[in-house]
């Protein structure tokens, strides 16, 4: 495995708190069983009602929380995520409690699941916070880090015998991925721009954002309405749905150390929707052979889907994060819009999966055989007339791709020259604090015509991004600024916040080691040459 790989994955105190919570929370947000409690207790009446609260409870704080972001000031906003810890806990403890009490095992499943799915709504917002708050390189590293780490943290956790697992878990465990959690958020600089107060003010922004991003959220859903109706094959008997948790886990390692592989090598544009695409037939046609192959098909179906659901969550948390970078968006806005479509169809998938079960126990499955062959080929036959393979792989780089920049020396800059660069701009220095940002996009798209050949501007422009590192959307700004527009006309061309504006012009001196705008311009005039 090549060096980089190791430094992209290296342990760091947010991604050991990161991966705790995956790990924990692959029991029950992922795999849909509990291995944490014995398989007496693990009932299909048990999991359908704590499955059912856990999502509509997940699924309404997603919602709530995107709406709330938008129109509350922000001491309500971060109280709501600073808490999400003691309903988390008490989850657990409820489920821990059905081990000593076994009558009341239904109750305190459905009041476990919701307390769970309240606290992973906010915990997940809480991380999203976090890694959109920090710098674009270390964010994705973290994120990386803390999802390959996951999956050793939970083979650990099933070493341990199982009546140990259901106390150390809510006494030890979380208490300390809690603890990571919080100690990093206070790391966040809160007086960035996507953490402003008033979002309102922005609304052309926002509006902006539900435009460009319901697609990759309905994609995303789409794996997770999949893996939904996975989730009901699994639940239907435990000891499978424990070993799908093992082998999706196993799954997800692979997918993370690829995507760590692949940056390390070279600058990486990932799209959620060019993916859904290249994956789309592959899924609707492993479902379809279903009622067709056993059981052992079944379960590494299963687990499959979880592991690419898994990767499409992380590919989520970037785009979430690099979507608030870039435009000034609230972070519990960005992903409380994606959470709310993606978890909804999630269990939506299986109850509909377990409705299925029942209907084939009736003895109707030649119907559901013949529901799987035409939405199976009406599904098919839109992706390929949508472009299919072809459309995917060969399209023009997006202004909304994922940008992972290509890992090298960075070049050498002070905070106070990149501040001085923000006020020599025509602004006041930057709000935040974070460097790196990766946006993906091309160079002015909205400024620009596609169809015209490149200018000079904008192949000094590009020259300046691969020497330099740059991001998609500071090249943008650096030609925007080459052109001569104005902070608020940059703002207004990108869809942005004018705040946003001054943050990423700081970044772009910082990384240039540039402190006036006219030794921007003699950089981008000798660039004229290559």
């Amino acid at each position: 495995m090549p060096l980089g790989v190791f430094r992209i994955l290296a342990p760091t105190r947010a991604s050991t708190g990161y991966a705790l919570y995956l790990a924990i929370n692959a029991a029950s947000v992922w795999g849909g069983v509990f291995p944490f409690l014995p398989t007496s207790l693990q009932s299909p009446t048990v999991t359908l009602w704590f499955f059912a609260a856990q999502m509509t409870a997940a699924c309404v704080a997603f919602a709530l929380t995107a709406l709330g972001s938008y129109r509350l000031p922000g001491s309500p906003r971060a109280f709501w995520v600073r808490s999400a810890g003691l309903p988390y806990v008490l989850g657990w403890a409820a489920l821990a409690a059905a081990l000593l009490r076994p009558d009341e095992a239904v109750a305190l499943a459905a009041t476990g699941g919701a307390l769970i799915g309240l606290g992973s709504a906010g915990f997940a917002l809480l991380w999203q916070r976090l890694f959109a708050g920090r710098d674009a390189e270390a964010a994705n590293r973290d994120l990386l880090a803390g999802t390959a780490w996951a999956s050793a943290f939970y083979y650990a956790l099933c070493l341990i015998p199982q009546p140990a697992r259901a106390l150390i878990v809510p006494a030890a465990v979380v208490p300390l991925f809690i603890l990571a959690v919080l100690l990093n958020a206070r790391e966040v600089p809160r007086d960035q721009p996507m953490f402003a107060d008033q979002p309102r003010d922005n609304a052309r922004v926002y509006r902006q954002v539900l435009r460009d991003h319901w697609r990759s959220a309905l994609c995303v859903g789409t794996v997770g309405l999949s893996a939904g109706v996975m989730r009901a094959v699994a639940v239907a008997d435990p000891e499978v749905g424990s070993l799908v948790n093992l082998l999706s886990m196993a799954g997800v390692l692979v997918i993370t150390i690829l995507i760590a592989w692949l940056w390390s090598a070279q600058t990486l544009s990932l799209s959620i929707v060019s993916g859904y695409q290249v994956v789309f037939p592959f899924l609707i046609t492993s479902v379809l052979a279903l009622p067709l192959l056993g059981d052992g098909y079944a379960r590494w179906l299963a687990a499959v889907i979880y592991a690419v659901y898994s990767g499409a969550l992380l590919l989520t948390v970037m785009q979430c994060a690099q979507t608030s970078r870039d435009r000034g968006v609230n972070p519990a806005f960005a992903y409380g819009y994606f959470g709310a479509i993606v978890f909804t169809l999630h269990g939506v998938g299986f109850l509909g999966g377990s409705l299925a079960g029942a209907v084939e126990a009736a003895g109707v499955a030649p119907r559901a055989t013949v529901a799987l062959v035409a939405a199976w080929a009406l599904g098919l036959m839109h992706f390929v007339g949508s472009g299919g393979f072809s459309r995917a792989l060969r399209r023009p780089e997006d202004p909304h791709d994922i940008e992972l920049v290509a890992l090298g020396p960075p070049h050498p800059a002070s905070s106070s020259d990149a501040d001085a660069a923000a006020e020599d701009a025509g602004t006041a220095p930057a709000d935040g604090r974070t460097t790196g940002a990766a946006d993906a996009g091309r160079p002015c798209p909205h400024a620009c015509d596609e169809a015209a050949p490149i200018d000079r501007a904008t192949l000094q422009a590009q020259r300046l991004r691969g020497r330099y590192r740059l991001s998609a959307r500071e090249t943008e700004v650096v030609e925007l600024i080459a052109r001569g527009h104005s902070v608020a006309r940059i703002a207004e061309t990108l869809v942005v916040t004018e705040n946003t504006v001054r943050t990423h012009v700081k970044r772009i001196y910082a990384k240039l080691d540039v402190h006036k705008k006219q030794e921007l311009v003699d950089l981008l005039e000798s660039m004229a040459e290559g």
